[in-house]
Formats: structure tokens, sequence, C-alpha cells
């Protein structure tokens, strides 16, 4: 038997405050050469709903920082794995602003995100190393591929891998693609063990596009005339985004499927980072083209979207976590299955796992 990487333990926290649609109806938007939109709030947000399928989203308490969700995050998963956190020899947590306390726009990643969870979870090992991840929204995905390659080169046993994100804090609430946003976190525990089946991680892909593809996302200033110009928020080329991401992340998953040692028709989930339900949906029939396959299975692609929203690194673990635990409903994941993860996001980059349970 060979050894491949195991997932052992999942975590997940989904923060308490509830932001549903109708919360941004009470005032205008504006586009970004910062004209006011003529359209009534209420249609800008029924629109936004029937192209996203986002229906409400979760915003973290304002006491409550990136690093304190992806704590919570570690722990359950640790939990569920039953071993001690010094045993771990990585903790790769992924995000894209570090800290950002509410009210205010400075990011604080001094230390690092992945120290601090070392240091609340008691760590004394000196052979854990912890570190950042700024990947994107693929970044958790890109944190498993990293602890694989850190196993099969003989560093360590297990690893701990986490997306947290507080996007909430840098919205800029005039523009409409604010709406898209959400807060979260996602961990998983590894483990680096005998294959028993073809069970663990069988393979993966990884692509970057960094041309003009590069500034699709980045921090601009708000779409209002009035604001403050040296302020920057979260901003996303959306057409370009959605454009990119169903000409791109289809044939990375192709590429990573035939990496590995699973067919088509043995997959029974695919994991796609929840951005936007249309775009999913549409990246999930491109991808069975590919195979000439016309018919895609049901329940392949569960989603957390519509009440989640898009909580960028956290999506994929979060999903994960919510099937592992029986939370969503129709969808489970059962010994032998096989599933395939992949993410797409700021960079812009792309990745996909093949994994077997």
């Amino acid at each position: 038997m060979d050894k491949r990487t195991h997932i052992i333990g999942t975590g997940s926290v989904i923060p308490e405050i509830v932001k549903t649609n109708l919360d941004f109806t009470v005032q205008n938007f504006y586009d970004d050469k910062q004209q006011c939109i003529s359209t009534n709030p209420l249609e800008v947000v029924k629109k936004f709903e029937k192209i996203t399928g986002i229906e409400e989203r979760r915003y973290a308490q304002e006491d409550v920082e990136s690093s304190d969700l992806g704590y919570g995050a570690a722990v359950k998963a640790i939990e569920d794995a039953q071993i001690d956190p010094n045993q771990l020899s990585h903790i790769i947590v992924a995000h894209n602003f570090g800290n950002v306390r509410k009210h205010t726009i400075q990011t604080d990643i001094l230390p690092s995100l992945a120290s601090r969870i070392s240091h609340r979870l008691g760590i004394t090992n000196p052979q854990c190393i912890p570190y950042d991840l700024l990947f994107g929204c693929p970044g958790w995905v890109q944190g498993l591929i990293h602890a694989d390659a850190f196993f099969k080169s003989g560093l360590g046993k297990y690893a701990l891998v986490i997306g947290t994100e507080t996007l909430s804090r840098v919205l800029d609430p005039y523009d409409r693609d604010s709406m898209i946003f959400s807060d979260g976190a996602g961990a998983c525990v590894l483990e680096y063990k005998e294959s028993v089946n073809q069970s663990g991680m069988a393979g993966s892909a990884t692509l970057a596009h960094t041309g003009e593809e590069a500034y699709y996302l980045d921090l601009g200033k708000s779409n209002f005339p009035e604001s403050d110009p040296r302020v920057r928020y979260i901003k996303m080329k959306g057409r370009k985004v959605y454009e990119y991401a169903l000409s791109n992340v289809p044939q990375a998953m192709k590429q990573c499927l035939e990496s590995c040692d699973i067919k088509l028709d043995e997959l029974q989930k695919v994991l796609i980072h929840q951005a936007n339900e249309k775009l999913d949906e549409a990246i999930i029939k491109a991808f069975y083209k590919l195979y000439d396959v016309p018919q895609i299975p049901k329940d392949i692609m569960p989603m957390s979207i519509h009440k989640l929203g898009n909580s960028s690194v956290a999506t994929v673990p979060t999903l994960l976590d919510l099937i592992r635990k029986n939370q969503i409903e129709g969808h489970q994941i059962n010994p032998g299955d096989a599933i395939l993860m992949a993410s797409v996001g700021a960079g812009m980059n792309i990745n996909a796992i093949g994994y077997r349970f």
C-alpha cells in the first residue's frame, strides 16, 4: 500500500449575524463611475438574488476577528480528528485580509493569523510551523496541496489547514457586488498514512493567470462620490471573473481528475467554491461537456451559498464540514466516495483536488 494525505477531521464556524438581501435596500447603489443607479434598490436586490442565488449571508460580530473564527474552526476539526495539537507539523491559514477590526481600515497580520491560532491552541512543539497563505478564494484548497507536498517530502504526519475570512469589514455598501461577500471559517486536520482502497488525496491541479486577469479583483475607492478616496474596499470586475472562471475552471478540474485514479462516473460530489449559483451551475455543465456527457448526475453539486453567501477561502471547507456532519439536506459522504474540490479567485488563481474517502 502507498501513503496518501487523508482528511481525518473537519470543523467550521458560521457567524451569528444574518444579513438578508432586504437589509441592502435602505440606500441607493452607485456604479464604478460613482453615478447613482436609478433602479429602485429593491429591484436591484431581486435581480441580484436571481443571478447569484444568494438570499442571505453571515457576518461576524463586531468583537470577532478572522483569527477568532479560524481558531473556532480549528478547535472543532482537532476534536473531530481526536489528536493532540502538538502532533501537528504545520498550521496553514488561508485568508485575504488578515484581521480587520470593525470600523477600521487597517489589515493586521502581525503576527500571522497562523501564529495567533497556534498560540491559542497552546502548541509548545517548535517543530509545528504556522504560516499564512494568500492565494485568493482558492487558498484553503491550495493549503491542502501544500500540506500534501510537505508530507511527501518527509515533513510531518499531521497538518491543520484553515480558511477564514471577515469580508464584511472591507465591503463598500454602495457597491452592488458587496452583497455577494460574507464571513466564516472552515478547517480540516490532515494525516499522512497508508491508503486503504485508494483512499486519500489522489491528485491535484493548480493554475494561475497574472496578465490582465491579475486585477479582476483588487482594492479600490468607494462607489459613493462623497467618500474618502484614501479608503479602499474590495472591488470586482464581475463579468470578467465570470468569463474567466467559466473558460478555465472546467479545464483545471479535468486536468485534476486525469491526474487521479478516479473515473468521472465514480464522482459522488463536486464541491465548487461558492461564489455565484449561476456560475457554479455553468462550470459543472462545462466540466461534464468536456467528457461529452450531456446529463449531469443528480445531487452532484451541493450548495451553501443561498444562506451563507461567498465567504471566500471558507466556502469549500465549510461546505465539506456541513456535508460530513449531515447538515445539508440530501447530501452525505460515505466511505469509498470520490469527490472533486475546486476553487477560483483573486490572482487569478484556480485549483482542484481529487479525493476518495
